[in-house]
Order: structure tokens, then sequence, then C-alpha cells
């Protein structure tokens, strides 16, 4: 299949949502268990919902364009563990968890503002999937606040 132009955005856009709200779902489950603040615990549990209804949304778009998605680099994966491993052993509470998922949000709403920006001929829906990505990303970030 061509991979130029609106099409090829299209699914580039998506195939980067796609590794991205994997790595967020990854991150939640990762740290979800140590959460003690019910609250927080019920705040993680609600994103984590709605990650994985978007990320229903985005496997459905990949599907029309015959596109099985993206796994999210295993490199990038790894340091995100290894940090998340790292910080836990050394403070096993709420508020560390508050930082590493305020960190991926960061870094998650970064990328995909970028991709954004690369894949300016996506189609209206794909670049909408983002910008809602984006905005569940920010708004975990102001709700965890008060955690940190």
């Amino acid at each position: 299949m061509d991979r130029t132009g609106k099409d090829g955005d299209t699914v580039k856009l998506l195939k980067e949502c796609d590794s991205g709200i994997k790595m967020g779902i990854s991150a939640i489950d990762d740290v979800i268990d140590d959460v003690k603040n019910t609250e927080f615990k019920s705040l993680l549990r609600d994103s984590k919902a709605e990650h994985e209804k978007l990320k229903s949304e985005i496997t459905g778009l990949l599907n029309q364009h015959n596109d099985e998605g993206k796994d999210p680099n295993p490199m990038a994966k790894g340091m995100s563990w290894i940090k998340t491993n790292m910080k836990m052993a050394m403070d096993r509470d709420d508020t560390t968890v508050a930082d590493l998922i305020t960190d991926g949000c960061n870094m998650g709403t970064k990328s995909l503002s970028r991709y954004l920006n690369q894949y300016k001929s996506a189609d209206t829906k794909s670049r909408d999937i983002t910008g809602r990505l984006v905005r569940i990303e920010d708004r975990l970030v102001t709700d965890v606040r008060q955690f940190l």
C-alpha cells in the first residue's frame, strides 16, 4: 500500500498514537498496584479506560487502512521500565507514582505534538484523535498534581 501523501500521513499519525497509547496503558499498569490513595487509584483506572476506548478507535481506523499499528519502541519501553522500577525501589509512595505519570504524560504530549506537525497531511479524523489523546494526557497531568 502506498504510504505517501494524505493516506501515508494519516496512517503514520495513527501508528504513533497507537504506540503512545500502548505505552501509556503499560505505564499505568506498571504503577497502579502501588497506589495507596483510593481517589488517585480511581483516577488512574478512569484514565486507563479512556486510553483503552481511544485505542479501540485507533485500531478500527488502522484496520480500515489495512495496517496493524505500532508497538512502542523497545528501547523507550525498556528505559521507562528501568526508570519506573528504580524510582519505585527508592520511594514506593503516591508522590513517586504521580511524578512518574506526570513525566510520562509530558513526554507523550510532546511527541504527539511533534507528530501532528510532522504529518500535516493526515486526515481530520486522525488529527482529531491525536488531539483527544493529548487532552487526555494533559488532563491526567493536571489531575495528579494534587498527589505530587
